[in-house]
């Protein structure tokens, strides 16, 4: 599922788009936690073509999403990182987008347009 398609079906809001060729990217799957442990542990060779999805919405989300090689992270519940957050995300090249919809209705709505989940 290309990312502009992502977007458009969860109507998100861009928060960085620090390389705007990710968004014609194919992404093959999801990941959804709040525990960026489970993220680490479960998230390994499908980095590549993995959006993240959560609601947790702290500089530990860059981190890890530094750490897997993860090019873009959608936030939901309408959550936004602070200043400081979002230009460590700019350099880090990481995209960052936000929905208003939960994460049950986030999965769901990609899901049900075919965004798979991680083996």
């Amino acid at each position: 599922m290309l990312c502009s398609d992502i977007i458009r079906a969860v109507h998100a809001e861009p928060l960085v788009v620090s390389n705007e060729e990710r968004l014609t990217k194919d992404y093959k799957a999801a990941f959804a936690s709040d525990l960026m442990s489970d993220a680490l542990a479960l998230i390994q060779d499908e980095f590549e073509h993995t959006i993240l999805i959560t609601g947790l919405c702290n500089a530990q989300v860059l981190r890890t999403a530094e750490m897997l090689d993860l090019e873009t992270v959608l936030f939901v519940r309408g959550k936004k990182l602070a200043g400081a957050d979002l230009m460590m995300a700019q350099s880090m090249d990481i995209n960052l987008f936000t929905t208003t919809y939960t994460m049950y209705e986030t999965c769901g709505i990609l899901y049900g347009q075919g965004l798979g989940s991680i083996s």
